[in-house]
């Protein structure tokens, strides 16, 4: 049975409030781990990238990610070394170290069992202990990488990028959060952009990104017992679909899973979707293919075609401007709108309308 972690009595859909404490795990050599511990139920660690988690929370859209996952889920967040609140004299950046890790904040949260959430990566590092540790694994989920890694990150538009980090780090986190990620303009990107500049030093990235483009998992594939749900959703300049699909059939129990769209990464473009495909697949195994299966509630369908176009773009962050300048009509339209649909849905401000947006599918 999965490992379901005691916290402080929680109503359903009650929002996450303020930050969650930020706790220290210690690792076998010496690099202190930070780690945050939020919501009821099975156990999924979500494995970082370059992280920092203290800066995530003050992004619309993800803070929003890890309040619905965490109504069903124990949600556990975890900086790694060099990066974010952790220990930012990394020492080794190799597969190995990043299992250190990866085990230091499994012990610290006293769980017998968990399931992963690796993200780009932390897919290599997901898998490895997956396969080394099968007991204490009971489902994965993967997103963005690879069992060689040098295959996600070989595309020219992902090599352009990686040549920033050295030459300027400010562009780099710029344009990863918005060009590359696809969190496009307003408060989210800004607030993507500034995790990505505050994670770690441009020296400790180049080592980092170095080490990521050694890391090889392709041997231990067939040694992961944990089922395993691979989705992909890439636009064709950045990491190919043959790169996920070879990660799902080298797997004992991978499956692949395309979404619809072309932003690489999950909960900005089908946001509601992506969060009910993630949270069922954790809580009962089920693979939630269809669409249509998280549609949006009726409220939605009281706006007009204009007020949820202005919604919807509302909800990734663009400001007023923007939304006029993508869709043709003055900021005072934008704002009549705005002022409409925020009547109709029963909220307060951009904030509440993101919320929602990202909660009810309006995508």
């Amino acid at each position: 049975m999965p490992t379901t972690l005691p916290s402080p009595p929680r109503r359903k859909n009650e929002p996450v409030t303020g930050e969650p404490e930020v706790r220290y795990a210690q690792t076998s050599d010496d690099i202190a781990i930070a780690y945050q511990v939020v919501g009821s139920g099975p156990v999924v660690i979500w494995m970082p990238s370059l992280s920092n988690i203290r800066a995530q929370w003050r992004v619309p859209a993800l803070r929003m990610a890890y309040e619905r996952l965490s109504q069903d889920l124990t949600l556990v967040l975890y900086d790694g070394r060099g990066t974010g609140s952790s220990d930012r004299r990394p020492g080794d950046l190799g597969l190995d170290a990043h299992l250190r890790d990866l085990e230091a904040v499994i012990e610290a949260v006293g769980a017998d069992r968990v399931n992963l959430l690796g993200y780009y990566h932390a897919v290599a590092t997901a898998v490895a202990y997956a396969a080394t540790d099968p007991q204490r694994v009971d489902r994965m989920l993967l997103f963005g990488g690879a069992a060689r890694m040098r295959d996600a990150m070989s595309p020219a538009q992902t090599q352009a990028l990686l040549s920033l980090v050295e030459q300027d780090w400010d562009l780099f986190a710029d344009a990863a959060a918005t060009a590359w990620l696809g969190w496009g303009s307003g408060e989210n990107a800004g607030r993507v952009a500034e995790a990505f500049r505050t994670a770690t030093t441009p020296a400790v990235a180049r080592d980092w990104f170095a080490e990521a483009a050694r890391l090889d998992v392709s041997d231990l594939l067939g040694q992961v017992v944990a089922p395993t749900l691979v989705l992909h959703r890439q636009a064709a300049g950045q990491i190919p679909v043959e790169v996920s699909r070879r990660l799902a059939e080298g797997l004992r129990n991978g499956t692949l899973v395309e979404l619809e769209g072309t932003t690489p990464t999950l909960f900005v473009e089908g946001g509601a979707r992506d969060l009910a495909m993630v949270s069922r697949w954790f809580l009962t195994g089920e693979v939630c293919r269809d669409s249509a299966s998280a549609p949006a509630p009726t409220a939605l369908t009281a706006l007009t075609t204009r007020e949820q176009d202005v919604l919807r773009l509302i909800a990734t962050g663009r400001t007023n401007a923007s939304v006029a300048r993508d869709l043709g009509i003055t900021e005072h339209t934008v704002e009549r709108h705005a002022a409409n649909l925020y009547r109709k849905l029963g909220v307060r401000s951009r904030a509440e309308a993101t919320a929602w947006a990202i909660r009810n599918g309006a995508d």
